[in-house]
């Protein structure tokens, strides 16, 4: 495998933007990763000049405009997508419920899901098929974890009532990376009554995979910042395929949304990805995510970022196979920065791994439990170090000695 070795000088001036790192071994990227220090103080200036320049004014106005529109800009980019497929929202689940929501849903259409879905994204389906009674469906794509292929297991639960599919860009239990491309195709060429639109909840994938959502083909893709990109909580988006776009009506509706005659009545949608925005945002917040998109940038482009996490990932993994008490899910090396392990049956019969986790923050070392499958996950990013790894393994080896049957 290849990748980027920095030097240790340039490494470490690097994870010095990032203060949270100065304290602790941070493996939980998945579940929101640190903010650069620059960001933080991109989000003070921006609140500093809303106030001192009104909150509602004519020049704040005009200031929050330019705000939206380079912070849109800014996520095309890292997408290889037009800004106007952007859509700005708070989170990956307000992303989703736009996509779902959106849908002329009819009694009897059907809904096919991942069995490794979030359960907020589980919920919404739940409520749709109440609501409207649709048929909701879920294909076993945690067993392809080590063989079999996705995209061939989507094919099969696929029916002639399929109106959507949903699905994970990477598994936020397991780390598998889903072969998207392959889903897509088999989407396209399946016989249905509509056409089988894709919703990926692209939760673990944006900051991690390099991307080109105007290649992969994909519907409705819904993102944060706050993951692997290491922005703020608060700001998200959803990618719309143009295509896909008069097919989804908005249901969160408010003037950013919408256009207005000289009267300042609604006479129509935009005509992007602003359709789907409602009003008032943290606006503050945008300098911020672009900031921290920026830093990433400027250690290496999306490639060359997204081999050295598997490089990582892969020494977290021989790593963890080495030590007797622990299995990885994986009997491969990983293809993203979420790496999930067990503890063995016998060490299990003792302790759960909510008290190895416990045990792991005592030591600095921050990780976290997963219900489906019960497991330990932990994330590498770009700027991991070789030695917080190492810290990691010896911290769970002493664990598992300490309890050992």
């Amino acid at each position: 495998m290849t990748s980027i070795s920095p030097s240790p000088t340039q490494l470490e001036r690097h994870r010095q933007q990032f203060p949270s790192l100065a304290n602790k071994n941070y493996f939980n990227y998945g579940g929101q990763g640190p903010m650069p220090q620059s960001a933080m103080d991109a989000i003070t200036h921006s609140r500093q000049y809303v106030q001192s320049s009104g909150p509602f004014t004519t020049e704040t106005n005009a200031w929050v405009k330019q705000e939206i529109q380079q912070t849109r800009q800014a996520i095309a980019t890292e997408l290889g997508a037009p800004p106007e497929t952007i859509t700005l929202t708070e989170d990956v689940t307000v992303g989703c419920n736009i996509a779902l929501w959106g849908i002329d849903w009819q009694p009897g259409d059907h809904l096919l899901m991942s069995d490794c879905e979030h359960p907020g994204v589980v919920a919404t389906a739940q409520e749709l098929e109440r609501r409207f009674g649709i048929e909701v469906s879920t294909c076993p794509l945690m067993a392809t974890l080590n063989q079999g292929n996705p995209a061939v297991v989507v094919a099969q639960h696929l029916r002639a009532t399929t109106r959507m599919v949903v699905v994970s860009h990477v598994l936020w239990n397991t780390g598998q990376v889903l072969p998207m491309s392959e889903i897509v195709e088999v989407a396209q060429q399946h016989e249905s009554s509509n056409r089988v639109r894709i919703l990926v909840d692209a939760a673990q994938s944006v900051g991690q995979l390099p991307l080109n959502l105007t290649e992969l083909g994909v519907d409705f893709y819904a993102f944060t910042g706050h993951k692997w990109w290491c922005g703020p909580t608060g700001v998200g988006g959803l990618y719309v395929r143009p295509e896909a776009r008069d097919s989804l009506r908005p249901t969160f509706i408010g003037w950013r949304g919408i256009v207005m005659n000289e009267m300042g009545k609604p006479i129509g949608w935009q005509p992007s990805g602003r359709r789907y925005e409602v009003a008032t945002s943290a606006y503050e917040l945008y300098a911020g995510l672009r900031t921290a998109i920026a830093i990433h940038q400027g250690w290496g482009n999306a490639q060359e970022r997204y081999q050295q996490i598997c490089h990582l990932s892969e020494y977290l993994w021989q790593s963890l196979s080495q030590l007797k008490d622990i299995t990885c899910l994986r009997t491969a090396p990983p293809e993203s920065g979420l790496v999930s392990f067990q503890l063995s049956k016998s060490q299990r019969r003792q302790v759960t791994h909510q008290q190895l986790v416990k045990f792991l923050e005592t030591q600095g070392l921050m990780t976290r439990t997963l219900y489906n499958p019960d497991c330990v996950r932990a994330c590498v990013h770009y700027f991991t170090l070789p030695s917080e790894i190492e810290r990691l393994i010896a911290g769970i080896a002493q664990f598992c000695q300490s309890t050992a049957p």
